[in-house]
C-alpha cells in the first residue's frame, strides 16, 4: 500500500511550555481511514493542525503523499480537506452560499464550484435544503455541509477532527456512512480525531491511540481487542474492609490473568488470557478463602476501552459534556457579535 501520510518524530512544544506531542511517529496508506485516538487534551487537534499547515512543528519529519509539509504548504493545501470541531459554517448564509464562497477560496471557477457543489451537496442530501439559511439547519446537517465544503476542491486526503462530536448516535451513524462512502467511492484517504470508542472501532483501518501526547499503541482495532487478552470479567465485591490492595494481587497471581485494574465506579476489571468462564469459579475460590463477597460478575469480549486501560493505565478521561457546553457558548457568543 502507498504511504498517503507520513510522520516521523512528531514534537510540538507551545510558547508557554506545553509539550503537547511528543516524538509521535505513524504513517497512513492511501486509501485508508486511520483514526486517532484519546481524550480532549491528549494532542489530537494539534497532530492534525500540524499535518494540514495551521500550526508549525517543533521538530519532526511531517509528509503528505511524499512532499514535505514546511516546504510546500500550497501544495499540501490543495491535496488535503479538513473539518474542524467547531463548523466553520456562516449561519447568515444558505448552504449554497458557503460552499460557493469555499469553492472561491481555492480559486476554483464559477462553473467548477456550480459543478463540484452539487456532486457533494447531493452526496450529503444537502441539495434540496441549499438555498436555506444554515441558521435553520439541525446540527447534523450543518456537520455535513462543512465537510461538504472541505471536499469542493476535491482533495486526495481528508482530515476530520471529531466529526460527530455532540451528535446523536443515529445521527453519528450518517457521518459514518459518509465516511466509509467516500472511501469506497472515492478511494480517498481519510484521517479522523475522536474519543469515541464506537466510532474508532467500527470505522477506522487502523487506530493509534495517543495520550499525554504519546503514541500508546497502534494497529487495527480487532488487532489491538486480540492482543490484551481472551475475555474480561468485571467484578463487584463487598466486604473488603479496605484491603482493596491485597484483593487485587491475589486477584492477579490467579492462573491466566495478566491485568487487575479498578474501575471509577469500584468495579475490578480482570483481563484474562484464555476463555473467562474458566477463571470465574476460580475467582468465586479465592473469595471465599478471604471471606469476600462477590455482589456481581459480568463476562465479555474485550472493547477498545479495555486497551484504552491497558496501554494508559488508566480509563479514557471523557469530558464531552463540558467540551459540547464550551462549544454551545462559542457558537452563542458568534451570533450575538453579528447582532443576533
Amino acid at each position: 500500500m502507498q504511504t498517503a501520510i507520513e510522520v516521523n518524530d512528531l514534537v510540538k512544544v507551545y510558547k508557554n511550555g506545553v509539550r503537547a506531542v511528543d516524538g509521535v511517529s505513524f504513517h497512513v496508506g492511501r486509501g485508508e481511514i486511520f483514526g486517532l485516538l484519546g481524550p480532549n487534551g491528549a494532542g489530537k487537534s494539534t497532530t492534525i493542525k500540524i499535518l494540514i499547515g495551521l500550526l508549525d512543528p517543533t521538530a519532526g519529519d511531517l509528509r503528505i503523499n511524499g512532499v514535505d509539509i514546511r516546504r510546500h504548504p500550497a501544495e499540501i493545501k490543495r491535496a488535503t480537506g479538513y473539518a474542524a470541531q467547531e463548523t466553520a459554517i456562516d449561519d447568515r448564509l444558505t448552504g449554497w452560499e458557503n460552499i460557493t464562497l469555499q469553492g472561491r477560496f481555492y480559486h476554483l471557477s464559477g462553473r467548477e464550484i456550480r459543478v463540484r457543489a452539487t456532486e457533494v451537496l447531493e452526496m450529503f442530501n444537502l441539495y434540496d435544503r441549499r438555498k436555506h439559511l444554515t441558521a435553520t439547519y439541525s446540527g447534523g446537517m450543518l456537520k455535513r455541509l462543512d465537510i461538504a465544503c472541505a471536499l469542493i476542491h476535491r482533495p486526495q486526503i481528508l482530515f476530520l477532527d471529531e466529526p460527530t462530536l455532540g451528535l446523536d448516535v443515529q445521527t453519528r451513524q450518517v457521518i459514518w456512512d459518509y465516511v466509509e462512502q467516500l472511501r469506497t467511492e472515492h478511494e480517498m484517504t481519510i484521517f479522523v480525531t475522536t474519543h469515541y470508542m464506537e466510532e474508532a472501532d467500527v470505522l477506522c483501518d487502523r487506530v493509534a491511540i495517543i495520550d499525554n501526547g504519546e503514541i500508546a499503541a497502534l494497529d487495527t482495532p480487532d488487532a489491538l481487542k486480540a492482543g490484551i487478552g481472551g475475555d474480561v470479567i468485571y467484578v463487584r465485591f463487598s466486604g473488603i474492609d479496605g484491603n482493596e490492595s491485597a484483593l487485587q494481587s491475589r486477584i492477579g497471581a490467579v492462573s491466566h490473568v495478566r491485568q487487575v485494574k479498578p474501575t471509577a465506579d469500584g468495579t475490578y476489571r480482570v483481563i484474562v488470557e484464555q476463555a473467562g468462564e474458566e477463571t470465574i469459579p476460580q475467582l468465586f475460590m479465592l473469595c471465599e478463602q478471604l471471606g469476600v463477597t462477590i455482589d456481581a460478575v459480568s463476562l465479555k469480549k474485550p472493547s477498545l476501552d479495555d486497551v484504552y486501560l491497558h496501554f494508559t493505565g488508566h480509563a479514557m478521561r471523557d469530558d464531552t459534556e463540558n467540551h459540547e457546553a464550551h462549544m454551545k457558548a462559542r457558537f452563542m457568543r458568534g451570533r450575538a457579535r453579528r447582532g443576533k
